[in-house]
């Protein structure tokens, strides 16, 4: 690999790190990098996975104020979406992909669509379930799957559910969302190490820009008002399944 290769990677994933701390999609950016590096389409999956997954940490230490008081009603969630993780990039290294990559697009429209009216599903779900229990854990969990598949959209994904069954409050949901995405991605990483289908410098310049990117971008996130932090997971979430399309 050379210099100007190893450095294209590392800004790709210093900018998927900032995508994925505001909104998530950041694959969409590092997935087609590492493509044009020359990574082959499974290995390029695997290595995105364990170069991305350091960023979810390093935003979600951005968040550590957010996250504070939440870690015991999160914990269950965490292991749903490292277990969610891994099956999902077991289902990569052991099935093909054709049934479930027609359904990728489809399912980043709906958590689209499922983010744009979230304000008004959580009122009504708020009042369906005033007084009881929602846990998080089995939400997660589904999300992790599809992240350890191929990730793209993932933080939409998780942002339409947090948003539902976790916390109204936008930024403590992306507080979640990317704590809960990094333990996807770690555990679909460990998955595709012990597979061999990861190629570890490509992943090492990814993760260097991704710990940098997911800092600042969850830094910047915190800041953002929150219709603007939804409107622009929308438009992420629109992008994604356009791209996704496409690529059928």
């Amino acid at each position: 690999m050379s210099w100007g290769t190893f450095f294209l990677l590392v800004a790709a994933g210093f900018g998927g790190g900032v995508i994925n701390a505001a909104v998530g999609s950041g694959t969409l950016l590092t997935y087609p990098a590492l493509l044009a590096a020359g990574v082959p389409p499974v290995a390029a999956n695997a290595t995105n996975a364990a170069g991305l997954s350091p960023g979810g940490f390093s935003s979600a230490w951005a968040y550590r104020v957010e996250l504070r008081d939440r870690m015991r009603v999160l914990k269950w969630a965490l292991v749903a979406s490292l277990v969610g993780g891994a099956l999902g990039a077991t289902l990569v290294v052991a099935l093909p992909s054709r049934i479930f990559v027609a359904l990728v697009p489809w399912l980043v429209g709906t958590a689209t669509v499922l983010v744009a009216v979230q304000p008004v599903l959580a009122r009504l779900v708020g009042e369906h379930h005033e007084g009881r229990h929602r846990p998080v854990w089995p939400w997660t969990g589904l999300v992790g799957v599809y992240g350890g598949y191929f990730g793209a959209a993932q933080g939409v994904m998780l942002m339409a559910v947090l948003g539902l069954v976790y916390d109204r409050d936008t930024q403590r949901s992306n507080a979640a969302k990317n704590l809960c995405g990094g333990a996807a991605n770690i555990a679909a990483a460990v998955v595709f190490a012990i597979a061999g289908v990861v190629v570890w410098l490509a992943a090492l310049a990814v993760a260097l820009g991704a710990i940098a990117g997911g800092y600042v971008g969850g830094r910047l996130a915190r800041r953002l008002p929150k219709p603007v932090l939804r409107g622009l997971v929308v438009a992420v979430g629109v992008g994604a399944t356009l791209y996704l399309v496409a690529r059928r």
